[in-house]
């Protein structure tokens, strides 16, 4: 979600928050697999718990935050109606979708294919709905993103890299990118909207969504480790939700979009190394060089943008302007 700065937060404590958030975001994987290995707890009961217990720490987040000063500008009610369903919707979509894949692929597969896809398919959205440039780079990057989701599902073999968990991942990064393109396209005219507001009742519009389907699928799961099952689950809404998302808003408003893109790489990295030392996940050939041709295509999105947002900085300032990095960020 875009967002720009205004805050009094140094960059050396911003990237901490930053780095704290996608490491953060990286362990939800895994206390989601072993929420399934448990019990027989499904991934839209999971999801719901997720948006339900994240919605109410984010709304203390909310009322524990300092007010605003009045006068600035509001978005419209009807504006920020749609920028609430819409991100309500992808983010249930997003990680119904993420933890499906967690339980029918494994961690690292479902962690890495969701995060190195969703950065390309905004690429491609964003050139075919928003008309904005690929560039020879953004094309580079996209090739490379694609042979790496080709070297994951055909070079793994069954055990380690299922196909259908690989299209469920795919399936949560459209979700992950449909967010980032209503969001860019809400912020073609400005506004103030405001992230932590909408991402809170985004997860409410998931909790009220998901209800239904997660009752059908069992809201309380059958497990002979109750006490473990509930603790997992009070540390997903807990941390890799409601302080992982209040921290990366803080520090996202400082720094600019595509340090921020390279550095929540930690969270597929973090949950690679969790899958592999806390879950005992094999890592073939295949997937170890996926993964890298995924990770190398994010970087190179990240330094595609960098350059046009700087290139477009200096055409509307002259060229003898000072360079002013460009803060905000797309998730």
């Amino acid at each position: 979600m875009s967002t720009t700065s205004g805050s009094a937060l140094s960059t050396g404590r911003s990237l901490l928050y930053l780095i704290v958030a996608g490491i953060a975001w990286g362990t939800a994987g895994a206390a989601a697999s072993l929420i399934f290995r448990a019990g027989d707890m499904g991934p839209l009961a999971l999801s719901f718990w997720r948006c339900a217990g994240g919605l109410v720490l984010l709304l203390g987040a909310l009322a524990l935050r300092p007010r605003r000063p009045a006068g600035g500008a509001s978005e419209p009610r009807r504006r920020r109606l749609v920028r609430v369903l819409g991100t309500g919707i992808g983010l249930t979509v997003f990680q119904s979708a993420y933890f499906a894949a967690v339980q029918t692929t494994g961690l690292a597969v479902a962690t890495v294919v969701t995060l190195g896809a969703g950065p390309v398919l905004i690429a491609a959205g964003a050139r075919l709905t928003l008309g904005e440039r690929l560039g020879a780079g953004g094309l580079a990057a996209v090739t490379g993103a694609l042979a790496g989701l080709a070297v994951l599902v055909l070079g793994g073999g069954e055990a380690e890299v299922r196909p259908v968990g690989v299209l469920l991942a795919v399936l949560s990064a459209a979700g992950y990118a449909a967010i980032t393109l209503l969001t860019r396209w809400l912020g073609r005219d400005g506004g103030g909207a405001d992230a932590l507001s909408t991402t809170t009742w985004a997860f409410a519009v998931g909790a009220v969504g998901l209800l239904p389907l997660a009752a059908a699928e069992g809201l309380v799961p059958h497990t002979g480790e109750p006490v473990r099952t509930l603790l997992l689950l009070l540390y997903v809404a807990a941390v890799p939700t409601a302080l992982a998302y209040a921290l990366y808003f803080a520090g996202a408003a400082v720094v600019r979009s595509a340090t921020v893109s390279v550095i929540m790489l930690l969270e597929p990295v973090s949950a690679a190394v969790m899958a592999v030392t806390l879950l005992g996940e094999r890592l073939t050939t295949a997937t170890v060089l996926g993964t890298v041709l995924l990770l190398a295509a994010v970087t190179g999105l990240a330094l595609a943008e960098a350059r046009t947002a700087v290139d477009r900085h200096r055409r509307a300032t002259g060229p003898d302007a000072e360079t002013v990095p460009v803060q905000g960020v797309s998730v």
